[in-house]
């Protein structure tokens, strides 16, 4: 019997940088329609995705037959690469010309493109690492042969790569805040290369039933400064998404908001279900950067929730003079407005969080497994949905 031909793969990168691109790809998502809701392949446009359960997909006998073009390449997509093997196989009998996604969501949702971006006089490189399934930012500063990691995740391969491709030293790892949507890898991080674990102390504690964490942390505060080579980071105390919120300004020209300040919104202050004490303290960083932040300084933030926040470039990022005129949070007159909208604006947010917020703070084993379900699709960390 002739053994049947393996279903050629594509790698995610290869698929985000077609996609990217605008290449004339089809997407055909053979999962449950309900395992769309919390994340699917993106940027793609709805003519080109295609959501059919693989038990339907397996009995068409023609492409046209379930909605496909013939003349465009098909990249089939399951959980974790195992289905959509098979079902890439089937297409390709049909005459299609389809792809396995390599790891299927599973490692979608692992995917960071790292993106150079405009680097202030003291940096000699700086870099933003997207993690595209999540929405979610982190970054790499480089200068004079020193670098710091800003709000990475536990897989932190892209990471290490950006450091080591320049051939740099890592000083530090840094994040804004306790993360609620994804398990930070700076703890691990610091463990591995030997070098200082940066956060807010007010964040080390478990903000549910304020449990204090079990963190190693080189604790840091407003007007701190952090160095990497010749630049001094400056730390600027941002509550109100968490107690220990920080924006890591740099050279009075980019600011890392973290989840303090999207470029559409901000964070939500109800996560820990303190929504009554943590809204009053988000309005004061909101006051505090109206009044501090100059025009021209760049935002780059921790988090975006669609591709309407990209550049041309394909980073994320805007002057803080255009938040200020588009930017919802802006738009509030005082604090009893701020905190109508807020209440407004705010929902449920996955009990997911929970955990990883007991993870990042020490208190919860990081198991591969687990952590795989808990931060799978897109955040929930601003206020009006994703």
């Amino acid at each position: 019997m002739a053994k049947t031909p393996e279903a050629p793969e594509i790698p995610p990168g290869e698929l985000a940088q077609a996609l990217e691109t605008d290449a004339p790809i089809q997407i055909v998502d053979v999962r449950a329609p309900q395992r769309l809701v919390a994340g699917r392949i993106e940027p793609v446009p709805e003519s080109r995705f295609h959501n059919i359960v693989g038990s339907q997909l397996i009995r068409h006998r023609r492409l046209e037959d379930a909605g496909l073009d013939p003349a465009l390449p098909i990249a089939v997509v399951c959980d974790h690469g195992n289905d959509s093997r098979a079902l890439a196989r089937h297409l390709n009998r049909l005459g299609g010309r389809a792809r396995s996604l390599r790891g299927g969501m599973a490692a979608w949702m692992q995917l960071v493109l790292p993106r150079p971006v405009a680097a202030p006089p003291s940096l000699d490189r700086l870099v933003q690492l997207d993690r595209v399934g999540k929405g979610a930012l982190g970054y790499a500063l480089l200068s004079d042969g020193e670098a710091l990691l800003v709000d990475p995740p536990l897989a932190a391969d892209a990471y290490r790569r950006v450091v080591a491709e320049q051939g740099a030293r890592l000083i530090g790892v840094a994040d804004t805040h306790v993360h609620a949507d994804y398990v930070s890898g700076a703890p691990a991080l610091a463990r591995e290369f030997r070098v200082p674990y940066h956060l807010h102390p007010a964040d080390t504690v478990y903000p549910y039933d304020n449990r204090p964490g079990r963190l190693d942390v080189h604790p840091l505060v407003d007007g701190d400064r952090l160095a990497v080579g010749r630049c001094r980071v400056r730390v600027v105390h941002t509550p109100g998404h968490t107690e220990g919120s920080v924006t890591y300004v740099i050279d009075d020209a980019v600011a890392l908001t973290g989840d303090f300040l999207f470029i559409a919104s901000v964070g939500r202050p109800d996560l820990a279900g303190r929504t009554g004490d943590w809204t009053p303290q988000l309005w004061s960083s909101v006051v505090r950067a109206r009044n501090e932040f100059p025009p021209d300084l760049a935002i780059r933030p921790a988090h975006y929730a669609s591709d309407a926040e990209r550049e041309r470039d394909r980073s994320v990022g805007r002057p803080f003079a255009r938040l200020l005129a588009e930017n919802a949070a802006f738009q509030c007159r005082d604090g009893a407005a701020f905190a109508r909208w807020v209440e407004r604006q705010a929902g449920s947010f996955p009990e997911s969080y929970r955990t990883i917020k007991a993870i990042n703070v020490g208190l919860h084993p990081a198991d591969s497994a687990e952590v795989e379900a808990l931060e799978f699709g897109k955040n929930e960390c601003a206020l009006g949905g994703r």
